[in-house]
Formats: structure tokens, sequence, C-alpha cells
């Protein structure tokens, strides 16, 4: 039997109550979201015992299953926008001894747009662990583009210790590039 999730607390009790005479545990999920119902017992009943009316109340459980909301899904990556910010960025890393990452990218490259945002899930990924950055090449002077020596974009470096540890050239499919980003990181945290 499915349930319909609200927003509305009283239906969701309502519908608990529908259900209350079926001994059974169900689950029904919308939109990402799970509810579980389990009837130990619920709502009021009324029984008959030797001519006496008993009503007895139960109580319902229900439980929402819902990701956990502590943790974000998505960091938004901050801008780099000149040699003085990265040296900054980079020694402030140096004493956590935290690795960086930086996605070199342009703002006409359809490649380097679709990419940024799968970067930003990732970021959520190793949230405490490592920085993510970004560069728009066509907004920072050329000396800044020249020091991270990019050729082609969407470029993914990890720097750590002040300098350039490891590359990864996203010309092809986005899931590739993200899978060989995954790789890159395992490498240095």
């Amino acid at each position: 039997m499915a349930a319909t999730l609200s927003a509305n607390s009283s239906v969701l009790y309502r519908e608990a109550c529908h259900q209350r005479e079926q001994q059974q545990l169900w689950s029904a999920s919308a939109s990402g979201n799970c509810l579980l119902l389990q009837k130990s017992a619920s709502g009021l009943s009324s029984r008959k015992h030797n001519k006496k009316k008993i009503n007895v109340r139960r109580d319902v459980r229900v439980e929402a299953l819902w990701p956990d909301l502590s943790r974000p899904t998505s960091v938004d990556m901050e801008a780099i926008n000149d040699g003085d910010e990265l040296d900054q960025i980079l020694a402030r890393a140096q004493e956590l001894s935290q690795p960086v990452l930086i996605d070199w990218m342009a703002s006409w490259c359809r490649k380097c747009i679709y990419l940024k945002p799968k970067l930003e899930k990732m970021a959520a990924e190793y949230d405490t662990r490592i920085k993510f950055y970004y560069v728009d090449v066509n907004k920072v002077p050329q000396g800044l583009v020249k020091r991270g020596n990019i050729s082609k974009m969407p470029t993914i470096q990890i720097w750590k210790d002040g300098e350039m540890k490891s590359e990864v050239i996203g010309g092809h499919k986005a899931w590739l590039v993200i899978e060989e980003v995954r790789e890159m990181i395992k490498k240095f945290i």
C-alpha cells in the first residue's frame, strides 16, 4: 500500500491513523525521502469486554528517514582573483598541511561550466580535508595563468606545500573527469 508524504503533519497523522488497523511495516518514498510507519499499536480503538466498552489509547510510531542535513550537499568553490590571493591561500593550506584543489576554467567553456557543479558536490564530500577553488582565466592577470602552467581548460590541479603536485585536464566526459579527480585527491589526503 502506498502512502503520500505531505508537508502538512496533520495529513500525515490522519494517514497514519487510517492505517492503524493493519499490523504491518511498510515504507513509501517520495522525492528521495522515506517514511517508515510501524504499528505496534495505533490510534484509539474500542473493545467490548464482558459487556463493558473499553477505550484503549494506542501510540502511533512514525519515523521519517531524511538525509543527513548536518553535512552540506554542495560547497561553493571560492574564486581566486590574483597571484597574491593564491599565495595567501597556499600559505594557509601549508600551515594546515592541507592540499588545495584549483579548477582552472573559463566562463565561455561549456565543459568547465558543466563540470563546476559536480566539483562543488565533490567539495562537500571532502569538506574538511581539502579546500576547492576556481580561477576564471579570463578574469585574472595572465601571470597567474602562466604560474599555473595552464594551456587547456578545464584543468583541475592539486597544490600542496606551495606547489602544483598533480593535474587532470578535463577535455572528456564529466563523469570520467570526476573519477580521475577523485583518484588524484586520494593520493594527497
